[in-house]
């Protein structure tokens, strides 16, 4: 993998939880490309294989396991075949996440006859299930904060550590429709600071990427057509984003190594840095 800039891992054990998916695989990739050995976490231990084959093929050094980030259990287990094989870890990228249609409303605002709209499917603020609700904040909140219990209990008790969550533009301006992933990532970032704060002492330094639009798996459909054009969500965005377009998962590569760098960010801790194409800085007009 090329990478903008080479910071020195080597001899670091990174592990990187929804490794699998699009985006946390490229941070995987740039990790080993700088000299981590990295696990790669995905509850679906194929996907996490897939990775850490690529980043062996490229010469790096990493290894798959499967691991179920809403499980202390799963965790911990991970945790111990990870300090087998490489060693006490490092670097934290908590990558895990994502929204559930039963988190989710149909239209973006609500209109007084949706109040008695009875049409199969459809969802207003009135028809959210809880059980949803509570999964997506769980998933992306809790699926931060037990991986960093347990992962950064050897970095507090040996030399510290990095922490790296990933938060989301939906922290900073909530997106309609979503607002159990808009709150949970809220949550995140808060998350974030208070953590960073806590483990100062110990020389863990904690902060969080807060990638804008990037078509991945989960919105490829909401944001595309199938001739790849966009939607009318996908132009609105798009028209909301200064640069006018979506990102690259590689675009989130450099902010990645120089928060990982304690040369380069030995002093940068409890930041939220967005990767956005100016989308959290513009008003819409």
């Amino acid at each position: 993998m090329n990478v903008p800039f080479h910071v020195d891992l080597k001899n670091k054990v990174a592990v990187v939880t929804g490794g699998g998916g699009i985006l946390c695989s490229v941070m995987a990739e740039a990790l080993a490309a700088c000299g981590a050995r990295v696990a790669v976490l995905d509850l679906r231990k194929p996907a996490a294989d897939k990775v850490a084959e690529a980043i062996r093929a490229q010469g790096g050094e990493a290894l798959g396991f499967e691991c179920n980030v809403l499980d202390l259990a799963s965790i911990k287990a991970a945790n111990t075949a990870i300090e087998t094989a490489f060693g006490p870890v490092d670097i934290l990228v908590n990558g895990a996440g994502g929204n559930h249609p039963k988190g989710t409303t149909t239209r973006e605002q609500l209109k007084k006859e949706d109040l008695g709209h009875q049409a199969e499917g459809f969802v207003s603020f009135f028809d959210l299930d809880p059980a949803g609700i509570q999964f997506v904040f769980n998933l992306n909140f809790l699926g931060t904060l037990l991986p960093t219990q347990v992962f950064t209990r050897a970095m507090a008790a040996g030399q510290g550590g990095v922490v790296i969550n990933v938060s989301s533009m939906n922290a900073f301006k909530p997106l309609t429709k979503i607002p159990a992933y808009s709150a949970a990532k809220a949550a995140v970032s808060n998350f974030t600071q208070w953590l960073a704060v806590h483990l100062a002492p110990v020389k863990v330094r904690v902060n969080a990427i807060a990638p804008g639009f990037f078509l991945t798996d989960q919105n490829r459909a909401l944001l595309t057509q199938a001739d790849g054009s966009l939607t009318a969500r996908g132009n609105t965005i798009q028209a909301h984003t200064p640069m006018g377009k979506f990102g690259d998962p590689s675009d989130l590569v450099g902010a990645l190594l120089w928060l990982v760098s304690d040369q380069a960010a030995g002093f940068v801790t409890g930041t939220v840095i967005p990767i956005d194409g100016g989308f959290s800085a513009f008003s819409g007009v």
